[in-house]
């Protein structure tokens, strides 16, 4: 009878919420089960999506910049003509993304089944993007109980394949990873420091803006590590980021004569989120058909033909800086919107951002549950790409995607919130 009484108020059954924990438990206590379940959930998800997709989205085609190169690629062997127009070589888009499109172009032809095969490529990269979440989790202190949950969370929402950024996701995960193991460790190489250069630098070919992400984590090493030789040690990492960067590089300076960091359109995004009539959010300049860009205006592609492409992105960001200049106030309030659009999600899409601003919440009590727990090395690969990697896209229009390679990190602190109510209960 004592035995019935003393638990009498608590439901641990398998139904209730201690079976729940117990379940969270067993599948978290593995990283492969936990990635299997996870990968198999997403990628069930992703391809229910897809079979609602018209085919004209799927067969190979050149209305978007990334389809438009690698079918340039396949059949002519130029990265170029990401435009509205054959324009020539181009570095628009950073190389990786359509080179690995391309090779499925090479492989099954400009055919619907090519299309089919880039879909269910990029959606095994979302699926694995979610599926690291709780491994990453228990490796970054949090606990992979939290990455499962954010996982799930992450898995349960249906994606459209865009521009490499949840390949992104993953590098950026394992470079994060990377260099925690490095500021903890007791002492670090110059063979692994240039080795860990040269994946940083290979990364900027996917996704240029991690370059803030790589400063922030530079000048956290250099302020945290006790290591005698931390200037040699990040210099000689830096060597490697260079050495990785010098083969574009080196294409970019000989097809257009000058230098620059991997992509040529800065001035071109900077001018279309920083114009007369500007809005933050790139859907809502899209319907208004307000911003000028020569992938769907002929005359400015046309323009571009004439005058090449680094020489108009030059007057691109001309343009940008002098309205910026003459037009300070109305600056300020689209970058304070563009912040509030990146944290909160698309206010011109309701629905969407009450999503985005409960994961960004449950992503702040989470960081305030767990980081007590965590050494300082632990709360900076939170904290620096979450700081550093959105930056750039303050002063550009906003676009929900560009949000998606430092999501996970917001699933997996949101992860940790639940999994506190979970177990208080």
């Amino acid at each position: 009878m004592a035995r019935l009484v003393s638990t009498a108020g608590t439901d641990t059954g398998p139904d209730g919420p201690g079976g729940l924990q117990m379940g969270i438990d067993w599948i978290a206590s593995s990283s492969w089960r936990a990635f299997l379940l996870i990968f198999l959930l997403c990628f069930g998800v992703q391809g229910f999506f897809l079979t609602k997709v018209p085919h004209r989205y799927i067969q190979p085609h050149t209305r978007w910049e990334i389809e438009a190169v690698a079918v340039s690629l396949v059949q002519t062997g130029q990265f170029a003509n990401p435009y509205d127009l054959p324009t020539g070589p181009t570095a628009h888009l950073p190389p990786i993304p359509p080179f690995l499109l391309s090779l499925i172009y090479r492989l099954f032809g400009l055919t619907l089944a090519a299309g089919y095969v880039s879909w269910l490529l990029r959606m095994a990269t979302y699926s694995v993007m979610y599926a690291m979440l709780p491994w990453l989790a228990g490796k970054f202190g949090a606990g992979r109980q939290a990455g499962l949950l954010g996982g799930i969370a992450g898995a349960l929402t249906p994606q459209w394949p865009g521009y490499g950024e949840a390949l992104t996701a993953i590098v950026l995960g394992l470079l994060l990873l990377a260099f925690l193991r490095r500021w903890t460790r007791a002492r670090s190489t110059a063979r692994s420091s240039v080795l860990l250069g040269l994946a940083w630098g290979a990364a900027f070919h996917l996704q240029p803006v991690l370059l803030t992400v790589l400063l922030g984590c530079i000048a956290f090493e250099l302020w945290w590590s006790a290591e005698r030789r931390k200037w040699r040690l990040s210099g000689v990492m830096v060597l490697g980021v260079l050495l990785a960067c010098v083969p574009w590089g080196w294409r970019n300076y000989t097809t257009f004569g000058e230098v620059f960091f991997i992509r040529s359109n800065l001035g071109l995004e900077l001018r279309m989120g920083n114009h007369e009539g500007a809005e933050a959010a790139m859907d809502v300049m899209d319907i208004r058909q307000e911003h000028i860009h020569p992938r769907t205006h002929r005359e400015q592609a046309r323009k571009l033909q004439e005058i090449g492409e680094a020489e108009y992105m030059r007057q691109a960001k001309l343009e940008a800086l002098q309205w910026i200049r003459t037009n300070p106030g109305t600056f300020l309030r689209l970058t304070a919107s563009r912040f509030v659009h990146f944290w909160f999600g698309p206010l011109h899409a309701p629905p969407i951002a009450a999503l985005v601003t409960v994961l960004t919440v449950l992503a702040v009590l989470g960081t305030w549950r767990i980081f007590p727990a965590l050494t300082v090395p632990q709360r900076a690969v939170f904290l620096i790409p979450l700081a550093a990697f959105p930056l750039v896209y303050y002063i550009v229009a906003y676009m929900l995607r560009y949000t998606e390679p430092v999501r996970w990190i917001l699933l997996l602190l949101a992860g940790a919130e639940v999994w506190h109510w979970i177990k208080r209960r």
